[in-house]
């Protein structure tokens, strides 16, 4: 059985639909007068004054999204006065029914609701008058119609409000996804610099070969942490400016994390097992950093000498286990938070999966992390 896409039903809005319906209601509203003529055509001065608050009521319609409140109120003013002047039912009233929609769609609910208020209680005024043309009936049908209408306004303004939220919850999300990529990108660089810098001036005098591989691993490691660095910042590029070309890292770069970490002083090795697969892009980058930030702690707090970095290939999930030799502890940064392993739970944790990190049954310190697709 076919069915209608009900959640993308729009009504047709903006300006020139506030001035199409205007017309339309305006000749409605002078037909509906017309028949108040008489034989020759005359016209009274009670049908001139209805034309004019008819025409006045639906020329300030599409003034509406300048001037909400003002607009709002007049309207329902001029359509009082018309209907306490005309003897006929025209349809003038859906002007300040648009209206009154239009303030609660914006969150105007208080000011909806008070013109809302005043219409049902001057027909409820004209109904205990004894107007003929108005019962207790009418009363009670005008509430409910103003009531649907204000409720409607109001559940548009919070759709809106809440997609504007989520869209500003999501803006956040990929901040702080920024985030982890730049700490990551210039944590695992800086540390890297620093222990092979430190390891130059140490033997520049002992030993100018040693020192002078230690400063071309310097190079290197300022190199490829540049890449990724604008590999990380090209999606805060503008849409009209050129894409990155460098791809994503992930698993099949971690040989250049090995050589880093090597040339750091830290002997490193990967164990593999399972049947190896392509991985989910997020996954694939979250497993990399993973082990680029731990490898970075293990040089730059642990004092290891040796490293292993195990994954598993499951059917549904990988397994990721890094472990080093040193002394089991690790140190926070300067400011003694320690945002390294906050941000590994962090991707683990984004992905549905789970991290662990803390010192090893036989020493060491050892991070194992989860990671399901």
């Amino acid at each position: 059985m076919l069915q209608f896409p009900v959640s993308r039903l729009r009504l047709p809005e903006g300006p020139r639909t506030d001035l199409a319906l205007a017309g339309i209601v305006l000749v409605l509203a002078g037909v509906a007068e017309g028949q108040r003529l008489g034989p020759d055509l005359h016209a009274t001065a009670s049908v001139v004054v209805s034309w004019l608050l008819a025409a006045a009521v639906c020329a300030a319609l599409p003034l509406r999204r300048r001037h909400p409140v003002a607009v709002g109120w007049f309207v329902v003013i001029g359509t009082g006065a018309y209907y306490l002047t005309s003897t006929v039912d025209g349809p003038l009233v859906v002007i300040p029914v648009v209206a009154l929609y239009g303030l609660a769609a914006r969150g105007r609910i208080r000011a909806a609701a008070a013109m809302a208020a005043v219409m049902v209680t001057g027909v409820g005024a004209g109904a205990l008058a004894g107007t003929g043309d108005v019962n207790g009936t009418a009363v009670f049908m005008l509430a409910g119609w103003l009531v649907a209408v204000v409720a409607l306004g109001a559940m548009r303004h919070g759709r809106v409000a809440y997609a504007e939220e989520e869209a500003r919850l999501r803006a956040t999300q990929e901040r702080l996804r920024i985030a982890r990529e730049l700490h990551d990108v210039i944590g695992h660089t800086m540390s890297m610099i620093h222990v092979q810098a430190s390891s130059a001036l140490h033997r520049m005098q002992k030993d100018p070969h040693q020192a002078q591989e230690a400063l071309t691993a310097i190079k290197q490691g300022s190199k490829e942490g540049l890449r990724e660095l604008r590999a990380t910042l090209g999606v805060l590029r503008q849409v009209d400016e050129e894409a990155p070309t460098t791809p994503a890292p992930g698993l099949s770069r971690i040989g250049d994390l090995v050589s880093s970490a090597v040339r750091a002083g830290l002997d490193t090795h990967v164990e593999r097992s399972g049947a190896p697969s392509p991985l989910p892009a997020a996954v694939d980058l979250a497993a990399y950093r993973i082990v680029q930030e731990s490898l970075t702690n293990a040089v730059k707090h642990s004092g290891a000498r040796r490293a292993v970095v195990r994954l598993h290939h499951g059917d549904r999930e990988l397994a990721l286990d890094v472990e080093d030799d040193g002394n089991g502890t690790r140190r926070g940064n300067e400011d003694g938070i320690g945002s390294g392993i906050a941000g590994m739970t962090e991707r683990a944790r984004a992905l549905g999966g789970t991290l662990s990190a803390g010192p090893g049954d036989a020493g060491g310190f050892v991070v194992r992390a989860r990671l399901p697709f």
